[in-house]
């Protein structure tokens, strides 16, 4: 099942299918018309939901009582998440980084998982993303897919962690990588460098959609894994190419991670890390690495991005530069 948040008015919710929206209202008058209410109330709802949805697929719902999904600008599926962590799942990712950078793998990759949170009040989904001037130095995408949570739960061991998991999405963790850099050499952060639009979507897939998609997790981990391809299209080249199932710690093993002393909620969403080759930085990096006359690339305003995961959709957005020319990077100090 595929649920869609969308603007009319505000946002309400709907049942995505083959291109059209099923809105919740006009299904079943019991159901909330909003992400924040059904995800609060998950484990109640779904039974009607997902007799709801076969009746879809089954075409015994009228057609006609959707709206075409090009008619609405769709949000994020959950557009006001009660937090956003973001892990490190790939040992890819983290190595080639590293290795560019002329350093050795960090050994602590492999003894947890981590993530950071981000600014939860920037996630937005589908559409133009709007940067400031200083955004636009080395401005990155971040290739990577995303969970959100059902139900409360604190103290989740791993091997039950994948039950609180409502569904699946695709995520980009745009990165204005000079903010970031900066602001990391005082050993805080990531923040502006990342708290101005984390983009997730089009659509929250349930977990029985992907069934057909899951193979083992690596060894020596635990919890669902899925061979889901991962792509990335900059004004439709392909430049980043990924599994899902190269995830080498599990969503089960962040949320263990995220939830230990802690309560996690309803809404809360919790991305995987970059895959490997996701992002610019990584792909200049082994370009420079190769070459040394590589030429970098960054994104520039009207670059479109498409992220596509197999089972989980096409997440576009546009780039916008914003018609100002403020810069906090201007405002730094000089040092005596």
């Amino acid at each position: 099942m595929k649920l869609a948040s969308y603007l009319h008015g505000y946002d309400r919710l709907a049942i995505y299918h083959n291109g059209y929206l099923y809105d919740m209202e006009a299904l079943h008058s019991d159901l909330p018309n909003n992400m924040g209410v059904l995800l609060n109330y998950w484990e109640d709802y779904f039974p009607i939901l997902k007799h709801k949805n076969e009746a879809i697929v089954n075409g015994d719902i009228d057609q006609r009582l959707a709206i075409n999904a090009n008619d609405r600008q769709i949000l994020a599926p959950v557009p006001h998440p009660a937090s956003c962590r973001d892990g490190y799942a790939f040992r890819q990712h983290v190595a080639a980084a590293r290795r560019n950078r002329k350093v050795d793998m960090i050994p602590e990759f492999d003894q947890y998982p981590i993530f950071y949170f981000t600014n939860h009040q920037s996630v937005q989904g589908p559409g133009d993303i709007h940067c400031m001037p200083d955004h636009f130095e080395k401005l990155d995408f971040e290739l990577e897919a995303a969970v959100v949570i059902g139900k409360v739960g604190r103290n989740i061991t791993a091997e039950e962690a994948d039950e609180y998991i409502a569904g699946y999405m695709v995520m980009n963790d745009m990165s204005a990588r000079r903010l970031q850099m900066e602001e990391m050499l005082l050993n805080l952060g990531p923040a502006k460098g990342k708290d101005f639009s984390t983009v997730i979507g089009p659509w929250l897939v349930t977990p029985d959609e992907l069934e057909q998609y899951k193979v083992p997790a690596k060894e020596g981990h635990v919890g669902n894994s899925y061979n889901l391809a991962m792509k990335c299209r900059v004004n439709g080249v392909e430049v980043s190419s990924g599994n899902m199932g190269d995830m080498d710690w599990t969503f089960a093993e962040i949320i263990e991670r995220c939830a230990y002393g802690v309560t996690i909620h309803p809404g809360d969403v919790i991305g995987s890390g970059t895959v490997g080759t996701g992002c610019f930085l990584e792909l200049n990096g082994t370009g420079k690495l190769n070459d040394p006359n590589y030429k970098e690339q960054w994104l520039q305003p009207g670059d479109v991005v498409e992220m596509e995961i197999d089972g989980l959709g096409t997440l576009t957005n546009t780039i916008i530069k914003e018609d100002t020319d403020f810069s906090i990077l201007a405002k730094k100090k000089n040092l005596k």
